[in-house]
């Protein structure tokens, strides 16, 4: 199969922003003509484009569809699906100049490096992204009030959002596990913290990344890819 024809025939996953935005600005969908067109340069680019930009969550792919996908895009494009699961231009094109990948894993590896390297102002403007995880639907108002309390005190002390990855956590055990771990890394010197921190970025990047291969919501936190709510 060639470059074109894999990417005429899927669309990148992507997952939608807050409230439901999508992290990439969508294009319009185009109607499907009765007969395949012949294909050209322009008509290329433009399936390209729309890879990344389509404004709905689109089925599951498998990873190895979703690896292709990413391996194909443009430069541009594939430093803006990066940019979204992790708010570093840094790390976004580190990680998309490497490519092609030959497996997940090495793509998740290189992530990760990248991620180990980055420096305090790096980690400053991935964090301005973030936002603190939704609370599950129903959640009551006491729950949001203890949230917003604890998380105004965190950041009158670290000066940024409190990042968590909570890719393994029961959408259950949400508020708990946010109100232990601020409350828990209060206590922490601004450094241990800044360490801390950067740990969870990283793993926070490696879960939508992955999840925007496959097309699955990451459930991790709250993040747009271009700046900080509460």
């Amino acid at each position: 199969m060639t470059r074109g024809s894999t990417l005429s025939a899927h669309r990148l996953p992507h997952c939608p922003g807050p409230s439901g935005r999508a992290a990439i600005p969508a294009l319009p969908e185009q109607p499907r003509p009765c007969s395949p067109p012949v294909r050209t340069a322009a008509a290329t680019a433009t399936t390209r484009a729309t890879a990344v930009r389509t404004a709905a969550p689109v089925h599951a792919v498998s990873v190895a569809t979703g690896l292709a996908l990413f391996n194909a895009l443009p430069a541009d494009e594939a430093r803006a699906v990066l940019l979204a699961c992790l708010h570093s231009p840094r790390w976004a094109r580190r990680v998309a100049d490497h490519r092609p990948y030959p497996t997940v894993d090495a793509l998740l590896a290189a992530a990760d490096e990248a991620a180990y390297d980055l420096g305090p102002g790096d980690l400053a403007e991935a964090l301005a992204a973030e936002a603190l995880p939704p609370l599950p639907p129903g959640t009551y108002e006491a729950a949001h009030t203890a949230l917003r309390a604890a998380h105004a005190a965190y950041e009158a002390r670290f000066g940024h959002v409190f990042v968590i990855y909570l890719g393994d956590t029961p959408a259950g055990e949400t508020l708990d596990r946010l109100l232990e771990g601020i409350r828990s890394r209060l206590t922490n010197d601004p450094e241990e913290e800044r360490v801390l921190a950067a740990e969870e970025l990283r793993r926070l990047a490696g879960g939508r990344l992955l999840s925007r291969l496959t097309g699955t919501p990451d459930g991790t936190t709250s993040h747009d890819g271009a700046g900080r709510g509460a």
